[in-house]
């Protein structure tokens, strides 16, 4: 029995750390806590994508501000992902600050690729040569992964200010390096920023009263997030597509859809989206006057109150170190 306790209570191996980092952050356990310790830049901001799902925005901060001392693509992903803890609270201003320190940083490793290139001519060994194109592939694809999510990230930025012609063009160019990373790393290496892609190109056309082409964007989110094996993209994406609804004459498609999300959030403990669903729910009526809907696992109809869900998921958010920016400073 004693043998079997220390066993139980064994620290994790390097290889079961990364996969429980990468399961909290894009996989099959996003409310997974605690989580262990991160050892090194990429597993820091695996921590920080996975706290900031679950709206530990404090502790998720701290493990950024590890990420961006590293330099190279590790701090424009953090710098794009701290970005985007402000945007979810309304800090729109502060985090294009960050998202365009990220986009500059992963664009001068983008300029500087031809560099391996030249490496993989000069190594003597065919067996070297792989080895640096396999090292250098996996950088050339980080490196369009941290400047898409700083496009992507800027693009909402100005969609929260109001700057819809400016989220556009940031959109047209994160689709067109997309397009021309694919050629070369295959259509499966960029899927989670194909998703964000998605969901802010759905959100601008909300903002245009584009009903159509805002449900069309979400529509491709949730196909994605389908095959990306990610709970948190499946559930924001299935957000942003109960948003795109709507612009349908009935709200209750919308607003079915908006409950099984909260249901879901609330299920894995994904806090801010809980947040997101319960504002939408309030905003169609399922507030404290009016909060009969679907249960769409049970077919059943249930109470909810959907601005007391709202209000308990604020006050958990300030208290785990969440900043909510008011509309005149954002």
């Amino acid at each position: 029995m004693a043998h079997s306790d220390a066993r139980r209570h064994t620290a994790p191996t390097p290889s079961d750390r990364h996969a429980i980092l990468v399961a909290a952050a894009f996989g099959s356990s996003p409310g997974a806590h605690p989580l262990p310790a991160a050892h090194g830049p990429e597993q820091n901001w695996l921590r920080a994508v996975a706290l900031g799902g679950q709206g530990r925005y404090a502790a998720a901060r701290a493990e950024l501000a590890r990420v961006r001392g590293t330099g190279g693509v590790w701090s424009s992903f953090g710098a794009s992902t701290e970005a985007s803890l402000l945007r979810q609270l309304g800090g729109h201003r502060a985090a294009a600050v960050l998202d365009g320190r990220a986009l500059a940083e992963a664009g001068s490793l983008r300029t500087s690729s031809g560099s391996t290139v030249a490496a993989r001519r000069d190594v003597g060994t065919v067996a070297a040569r792989r080895d640096v194109g396999t090292v250098a592939a996996r950088r050339d694809v980080d490196v369009v992964a941290a400047w898409c999510d700083a496009a992507t990230g800027l693009a909402a930025d100005a969609l929260g200010r109001g700057r819809l012609a400016v989220c556009g063009s940031l959109l047209d160019r994160c689709a067109a390096a997309l397009d021309a990373a694919d050629s070369e790393a295959g259509e499966k290496a960029f899927v989670r920023q194909r998703i964000r892609l998605a969901w802010v190109g759905a959100e601008s056309a909300l903002a245009a009263g584009d009903f159509t082409r805002a449900r069309s964007r979400a529509d491709r989110a949730v196909e994605l997030a389908d095959g990306f094996g990610s709970i948190r993209h499946s559930v924001k994406s299935d957000l942003v597509r109960s948003a795109s609804l709507t612009g349908l004459p009935d709200h209750g498609p919308a607003m079915d859809l908006a409950a099984d999300v909260l249901a879901r959030a609330e299920e894995h403990e994904l806090i801010p989206l809980q947040w997101a669903a319960a504002m939408l729910l309030d905003g169609l009526g399922a507030g404290r006057d009016a909060g009969r809907v679907r249960d769409l696992d049970a077919g059943r109809v249930r109470d909810l109150d959907a601005g007391r869900v709202r209000d308990f998921c604020a006050t958990v958010i300030r208290g785990r170190g969440g900043r909510f920016v008011t509309s005149s400073a954002c």
